[in-house]
């Protein structure tokens, strides 16, 4: 039946794979054309030791029914071959939508920022470029607010989170409806603040990996999505896999929690600065093929390079050294690293090399041992990490040891955990608590706020009057608005209008007056904890009452 159902549609979907990406498509062998085409999971050859498919479904249908997850796709990778690729549940949160199969398109989030890393790969491989060259003798363009650091920034900096920059710095000209393009990211890149040590405290960065696309596209001569299309998705025949968002035609794609599943005409499409951060569509077929070939040396099944393994070792080596989780105990973990685009720890005495990605209401997790010849993906359409993090551990775990902890309880205590602390915080402390009641101000009093104020990194963001209610707008961006309601004391909470894509938290406004009483400015903070909404590195100044 799957093999029947991949060669009555293989002209239909060889036809999309070609014009997805608006480049050119390598000739793609037939066995990866059949593996694209099969919905269901791969009989080339056995499960490793420890997991069964059995296990597989039971932890996935757990874990969809403790976090009301739509649709899941997992994939198995084991002694060089593609054992297992298999869909669950539903294209998107409608009941009506169709089922998820193994060649459904999932946004993959930050598992994009391995094919960046491993772009950069492609150019050190041919000579281009060393991951110890400065940055600015490659990229003039290229300053951060401390010159010092600027002239010692290395090609590898970009891409191991240990810029002196602080979690999340810059996200608001990637995400939350932003208009910026990379050129106005390297532009605005020497007005980041840095809040920590160089090369020495680690903070996840999105904005570097933007500064490393932006680098490809400076050596190549081509832009991020077509190298990465061409040199990498397509010349390792990753099927149902695309550097850039879906459009309209294309049939068989997730659409993440809180999205309308809308996609865009083709003509329409536009390149979105936060691309090599977190660009990547691609479908369970394609992961496992990604993966496979990673742990392959670098190298495809049919002996086509893609990286050296010199270089694929570089990509998996530690770089920065990261804290341990609170579940390190469980899994025996000593150590945990970043390298280039990977996550690495010690997992029950063996290397795991891993990361995850979340963007568009969807979830993604890659993990592999290279040890035991083995690696997974999982693929979902659901905003909430604890899922992916159930089904990955528990496979990685039977994988490793042959047995496992009940994860899916372990996730469900951390977010139950995480729900209480949020609620206790928000009854005593947060707006509208006895700390901080709402006050109401009248129309006279508000219009002291009211004006443009510009940031140097952010831009323009206007305060306005509606329905004499305080409203703030942010330029370069389709749509980032919020209603400000007044706490004491000059401070506001902004409550964002698009809270899937702009904010899942409020945000706090601190208004800021020169002696004479003139409001001159503001600082802002999260109310919560969405690290990728990064208000606090914002400052803006009024230029403008009007």
């Amino acid at each position: 039946m799957v093999y029947k159902q991949a060669f009555t549609t293989m002209a239909f979907t060889h036809k999309r794979m070609k014009h997805h990406a608006g480049t050119g498509l390598r000739r793609i062998p037939l066995a990866a054309l059949l593996l694209a085409l099969c919905g269901t999971h791969v009989h080339a050859a056995s499960l490793p030791d420890g997991l069964t498919e059995q296990q597989i479904d039971n932890v996935v249908s757990r874990t969809q029914q403790a976090f009301q997850v739509p649709g899941v796709a997992v994939g198995v990778i084991h002694d060089g071959k593609i054992v297992f690729a298999k869909g669950y549940g539903r294209k998107a949160e409608d009941e009506k939508s169709g089922k998820v199969d193994a060649t459904t398109l999932f946004a993959i989030g930050s598992n994009s920022k391995e094919f960046t890393a491993t772009a950069l790969a492609t150019l050190v491989d041919e000579g281009k470029l060393k991951w110890t060259d400065r940055v600015s003798d490659v990229m003039p363009e290229f300053r951060v607010a401390d010159p010092w650091i600027t002239r010692e920034f290395r090609v590898s900096d970009l891409l191991t989170h240990h810029s002196g920059m602080g979690l999340g710095a810059g996200d608001l000209m990637l995400f939350s409806h932003s208009t910026f393009t990379r050129k106005d990211v390297l532009a605005a890149l020497p007005y980041m603040p840095f809040t920590g040590r160089f090369r020495a405290d680690y903070a996840y960065n999105n904005l570097l990996y933007v500064v490393a696309g932006a680098l490809v596209e400076k050596i190549s001569g081509q832009t991020w999505e077509q190298y990465v299309q061409t040199h990498l998705i397509d010349a390792a025949a990753l099927p149902a896999c695309q550097s850039t968002f879906p459009v309209k035609g294309q049939t068989d794609v997730a659409a993440g929690q809180g999205s309308d599943g809308v996609l865009p005409d083709r003509a329409a499409r536009k390149s979105v600065a936060m691309a090599p951060a977190g660009g990547v569509w691609c479908s369970v077929n394609g992961m496992n093929r990604w993966v496979q070939t990673l742990m392959n040396g670098g190298q495809t099944v049919d002996g086509r390079k893609i990286i050296s393994l010199a270089q694929r070792d570089a990509l998996w080596a530690p770089h920065a050294l990261l804290p341990l989780p609170d579940s390190a105990t469980k899994t025996q973990s000593h150590f945990r690293a970043y390298g280039f685009g990977w996550f690495m720890e010690d997992f029950f005495g063996l290397k795991r090399v891993w990361h995850t990605g979340t963007v568009s209401g969807m979830v993604s997790y890659v993990s592999m041992l290279p040890e035991k010849n083995t690696g997974l993906v999982v693929l979902t359409n659901h905003d909430d990490h604890h899922a992916t993090y159930s089904i990955a551990l528990t496979m990685s775990s039977l994988i490793a040891t042959g047995k496992t902890e009940d994860w899916v309880s372990y996730w469900q205590d951390d977010a139950k955990k995480a729900e209480e602390k949020a609620a206790k915080e928000a009854s005593t402390t947060g707006p509208g608590s006895p700390a901080r009641p709402f006050i109401s101000l009248p129309v006279s009093d508000l219009k002291d706020y009211v004006g443009l104020y510009h940031d140097a990194w952010r831009g323009d963001i206007r305060l306005s009057l509606r329905d004499n209610a305080l409203v703030m707008s942010f330029s370069k961006a389709n749509g980032l608005s919020g209603t400000l309601s007044a706490l004491p004391h000059d401070l506001f909470v902004a409550k964002w209008q698009d809270r899937a894509n702009d904010a899942s938290d409020d945000s706090y406004v601190q208004f800021e007056r020169d002696t004479s009483g003139k409001v001159t400015g503001f600082h802002m903070q999260v109310v919560g904890s969405d690290f990728s909404f990064d208000a606090q590195d914002l400052h803006p100044l009024k230029v403008s009452d009007q």
